[in-house]
């Protein structure tokens, strides 16, 4: 079986600042988007998609954070993952992403814009391999970080977790 070191090392996966985890931009779209044909939440041209490998070990977590578009995630390979997403609408939903899908697990998921998002591997797993695919392609100018105090008053059932996914 693949060690997470292996896998690391083959795709050249690197630490991920700020949210956590490691990753390898696997993708980017040559072509962009401009002005009147983005939402309005956008400022400036984005590039048309992008995608990642993007690897969660028992010592990282995917902290919290918003984007502005939509978030497709893809699991890979290893053990399951815990993603916490809260809404903008004040409600929250838990899921589990992994090859289980009998059991309920999600080989693929979509995180809509806006949407706070964590994640962390599973109780005793060693690694999980998954990718996510944007369009528009993520820029640094739409990545928010979630802070604790405040995500915490807003969804009180979830604090605990919260406080897990948040530096």
């Amino acid at each position: 079986m693949l060690t997470a070191k292996q896998i690391q090392d083959f795709l050249k996966l690197q630490p991920l600042p700020v949210e956590g985890g490691y990753f390898f931009q696997s993708y980017r779209s040559k072509y962009t988007l401009a002005q009147p044909s983005l939402s309005a939440c956008y400022a400036g041209e984005r590039v048309l998609s992008t995608a990642i490998y993007y690897m969660l070990t028992p010592d990282t977590f995917s902290a919290m954070h918003r984007l502005k578009g939509d978030e497709v995630y893809h699991f890979y390979l290893g053990d399951p993952v815990e993603m916490l997403m809260l809404k903008p609408d004040g409600t929250a939903e838990a899921v589990l992403l992994g090859q289980d899908i009998l059991a309920g697990m999600r080989v693929q998921h979509a995180v809509a814009g806006g949407t706070w998002q964590g994640s962390r591997l599973a109780p005793g797993g060693k690694y999980a391999l998954l990718g996510t695919t944007m369009a528009p392609g993520f820029n640094p100018q739409d990545y928010e970080p979630g802070k604790r105090d405040a995500l915490s008053a807003q969804y009180p059932n979830y604090a605990p977790l919260i406080a897990f996914l948040t530096r």
